[in-house]
Order: structure tokens, then sequence, then C-alpha cells
């Protein structure tokens, strides 16, 4: 092709392009169709649906219980057992008699009063088997061993779940330097002796009492204190209650005191 020829068909090419640039517009559509938003079917405006508060998930408060040992040490309550071994401990009460399971504390040798009293190797009993006595008493050995054993057996048995059981002891008297009955030239008592313990009453752990002047001979407190009474019988040597005389009417007096014929028990 030459030169000329060549610039002829350049020229209808560029002709053609335009012819069908103008075509195009010429066909256009006078508007865009582009979609537009119709306020008549739509809110005009989705942010109006959002809620008020975020739904992205928070974190939770903590719910589990802090570990005790993670709580300041002035918070963490004591266990009711520890405590009352802390007071123990103050008050100088433990173990006395040989035996973990009576407590108080070593009084020594209680000087007599009366011919015939005193005490050698005295203790001063606070608890026996984890039954409170309501007021120490000061006794010997041998009597707080007997009043173990009566509590373990007899007074468990008698007992039993009544009340949800015994947790104190009335005490109407312990270590008492005087005669029998405090009869004027009496024989000195076995209260005398520290061989001697009075019990007037039984304290439960709901907050009710067996009393033997109150209870004695009357329905189902009054069964009890018989087994009481009768339980006593064997550890003690002399076991005295209402029946025995008026000067037992309102208490149990047990003493350690032993007889040819056997436990004297009225």
């Amino acid at each position: 092709m030459t030169w000329q020829g060549a610039q002829h068909a350049i020229a209808a090419l560029t002709a053609l392009i335009l012819l069908g640039t103008d075509m195009a517009a010429a066909n256009a559509p006078s508007r865009s169709l582009r979609p537009v938003a119709r306020e008549d079917v739509f809110p005009p405006a989705l942010p109006a649906l959002a809620p008020y508060v975020s739904l992205r998930p928070r974190q939770r408060p903590q719910t589990l219980a802090v570990a005790p040992q993670q709580l300041p040490r002035a918070v963490i309550p004591k266990p009711e057992r520890q405590q009352n071994a802390v007071q123990r401990k103050q008050a100088g009460i433990g173990r006395v008699c040989g035996n973990r399971a009576l407590l108080g504390t070593e009084v020594g040798t209680v000087p007599a009063r009366l011919r015939g009293c005193g005490v050698r190797k005295a203790v001063k009993l606070h608890s026996v088997s984890g039954v409170a006595l309501s007021t120490p008493a000061v006794m010997e050995c041998d009597t707080a061993h007997a009043l173990k054993s009566w509590v373990d057996r007899g007074v468990t048995r008698a007992v039993g779940r009544t009340g949800g059981g015994v947790v104190k002891l009335q005490v109407a008297a312990g270590y008492s330097c005087r005669t029998r009955n405090n009869r004027p030239g009496a024989k000195i008592s076995e209260h005398g002796k520290g061989r001697a313990i009075d019990i007037s009453a039984f304290h439960l752990k709901n907050g009710d009492r067996i009393s033997v002047l109150k209870d004695w001979g009357r329905g189902k407190k009054g069964r009890i204190l018989k087994a009481l009474h009768k339980s006593a019988c064997g550890p003690f040597g002399t076991v005295l209650g209402p029946n025995a005389d008026k000067y037992h009417r309102d208490h149990f007096h047990f003493d350690v005191a032993r007889h040819r014929s056997g436990p004297y028990c009225r």
C-alpha cells in the first residue's frame, strides 16, 4: 500500500469511530439506570433500626466464690471449734487427768477448812466428752473419770437425739468443804473430798432443758431422767435423786465412794 492509500484508510476508520460514538449518544437513556432508594418502601435511614445498646457480648462479672485462702486473713471466719480451742488456750484450759476428753485446769492441793476436807491433786473440770459444765467444778481425777464414763454411755443413750442431744450439764455443786447435807455433827460429805458432783438439769442443743425438779416423774422428760439416774449407778458408787430424801428432790448426787454391798442408788 502506498503512503496515500494508508492515509485514506486511517481517515475512513476515524470517521467510522466518530459515527458510532454519535449513534451511542443518541440511543443513551435520558436518566441513570442506577437503583435509587424509594422512601415509600424502606425507612429513610437504616441506623434508626439499630439497638440502643451494643449487641456485642460483654464480660460477665465473676460469679465463682473466692477461695478462702485468697481472702484477707481477717475476713476468713474461723470455725467455732477452732475459736473454742483458742479461747481454751488463752484461759490455760487443756487436757487433765491424762484424758483428752476431760478439759480443765490443774488446781493441785486444795487446803481443808474443816478436818477431813481437802483434795490432794484437784482439777477444775470445764467439759467432759464435749459436754460443757455450767460452772467449772473442782474434783479429783477419779470423779472426773466416773463422770466421763457416765456421759459417754448413760447420758448418750438416755437422751439420744432428743432436742439434738445434751450440750451442757447444770452443776449444782462440786467441791464443797461441808458435812453431809450441811447437818451439824454429821460426817464430812464426799463433796468435801472432791469425790462428788451434783447435777440439777440437762441443757439440750435446741435450747430446751430437762430439769430434775420440774420434770422428774413427768412424761418423756421424766422417763429420760429415770434412765439417767439408773445409768449413773455403776460409774458412781453412790447415786441419789428425788426418791432418796428431801435433800435431793431438785438434783442428782453422784460420788465415787465404794460400798461393800455394791453401788448405793436411790
